[in-house]
């Protein structure tokens, strides 16, 4: 049972909860580290809800037999069909749902490829 696909999925949603149990806390607390913890916590929240995601993907790509099924990021495989070809109604959905920058799939990815980014000096107003 320890080395099904879905236990990694299952394994990085708990720690996602974690995360965001901390996160939390961290918020209440109120203390003089507070912005470094709740950037923390907010940070290990995005890597562990990519990580599940990265997951399910697998699950999915390993229960239809997809080339792709070892794909190192969840963005190698939500991407559309090319022509002629199909794919699993679930990751139909989750390709459509990543299409859309609405959607909660869309604003994880957006948010963990911004994590990569260097920060930046905020634009002052004129």
């Amino acid at each position: 049972m320890a080395h099904e696909l879905y236990t990694r999925t299952n394994q990085k949603i708990y720690f996602a909860g974690l995360a965001l149990e901390n996160w939390r806390r961290a918020e209440e607390k109120g203390a003089m580290n507070a912005p470094g913890l709740i950037q923390a916590e907010r940070e290990a929240s995005l890597f562990h809800l990519y990580g599940a995601l990265l997951g399910l993907c697998h699950e999915i790509a390993g229960y239809y037999r997809l080339p792709e099924a070892n794909a190192p990021r969840p963005e190698l495989l939500l991407v559309p069909p090319v022509q002629g070809a199909s794919t699993s109604p679930e990751l139909a959905e989750l390709i459509e749902l990543a299409e859309h920058s609405e959607t909660w799939l869309a604003k994880l990815l957006k948010a963990y490829s911004v994590l990569f980014e260097p920060p930046r000096t905020p634009a002052k107003a004129k």
